[in-house]
């Protein structure tokens, strides 16, 4: 017989009862983790300096005083060009014009590549220097057409003059007097320019009267009447045009080379060699001057022995 096994609910296990009290919570935070440290800046690769823009300088201001009783303009005694005082495009100007116009403009023997010609060489002056005298076309063309426009616009601005145009330096020559740029040196490779003079073919010229146009009204007034040149200067011309083969628009020396017979040197071999195989003599009015300066008007006498005449440089 087999045996009956009983199950109670006693038998069956029993389920756990929740705690009659909630679970306690520790009251200290937890810890923090800990971070990686970077490395510094010795350690691992160099840092990346940010460079601060500068602050810009403020420019130096001059104080200007408005004065009434003395003149703004100035005129200098050495290169004879008027300029603005307190102006500083003008006196910039002025300061390169007048360092022109006392040494003369620089001269390299590679400027004597293209069409240039010397007239004469070892050339003595009363002071004891030796230039020589060049010659080259008035138009000239190529890298010696620069400098010789720097020379025309030095010229016009020291005399006051208007620019040449270009049909009348078409018809003419310039002759350089130069220097060596150094004193102690008389064979140095660098030269300087010291004197120019333009020589211009022309047709016809004015003889210069002997006298002075009678200005008394008791003082009987001369036969033909006189074409007025330079009243300050009391030049007084015949009206009659005469045949004339030389003119002279231009004549310039440097300021620290005047009163040396510079102007005279070039003068003379513009007469010998203008024109090719004659000679021309001042004297016989064969050469004529278009302005005349205080130092033109001096020059014109001395040099000329009072032959010399007066013409118009744009015939």
């Amino acid at each position: 017989m087999s045996s009956r096994v009983k199950r109670t609910y006693a038998s069956r296990p029993k389920a756990p009862f929740p705690p009659s009290s909630p679970v306690s919570v520790p009251s200290s935070p937890p810890a923090p983790t800990r971070k990686r440290a970077l490395p510094s800046a010795s350690e691992g690769r160099p840092t990346k300096k940010i460079k601060l823009a500068s602050k810009p300088k403020q420019k130096t201001l001059t104080q200007l005083h408005f004065c009434i009783d003395k003149p703004t303009l100035r005129k200098c005694a050495n290169c004879n060009m008027s300029y603005t005082q307190g102006a500083e495009d003008d006196e910039a100007l002025h300061r390169a014009h007048c360092a022109k116009v006392k040494k003369g403009m620089e001269w390299g023997r590679e400027e004597e590549k293209e069409d240039v010609t010397e007239v004469e060489s070892r050339v003595l002056l009363k002071g004891g220097k030796k230039g020589r005298i060049v010659c080259v076309r008035a138009d000239a063309t190529g890298r010696i057409r620069t400098k010789l426009n720097t020379l025309y616009e030095m010229m016009d601005m020291s005399l006051s003059a208007p620019s040449l145009s270009p049909s009348v330096l078409h018809k003419s020559k310039v002759y350089l007097f130069l220097l060596p740029a150094s004193s102690t040196s008389s064979s140095s490779s660098k030269e300087r320019i010291a004197g120019c003079v333009i020589a211009q073919q022309i047709s016809t010229a004015m003889e210069i009267a002997p006298s002075a146009q009678p200005t008394d009204e008791n003082e009987s007034s001369p036969s033909v009447p006189l074409v007025v040149v330079d009243s300050s200067s009391g030049i007084f011309c015949y009206p009659t045009p005469l045949p004339t083969s030389l003119g002279v628009p231009r004549i310039f020396v440097s300021a620290t080379d005047r009163r040396q017979g510079i102007a005279g040197k070039l003068l003379s071999a513009a007469a010998k060699t203008f024109v090719h195989g004659c000679q021309l003599d001042p004297r016989k009015g064969h050469v004529a001057f278009s302005q005349t300066t205080g130092d033109g008007l001096a020059l014109m006498r001395e040099w000329g022995g009072g032959g010399v005449r007066i013409y118009d440089e744009d015939q």
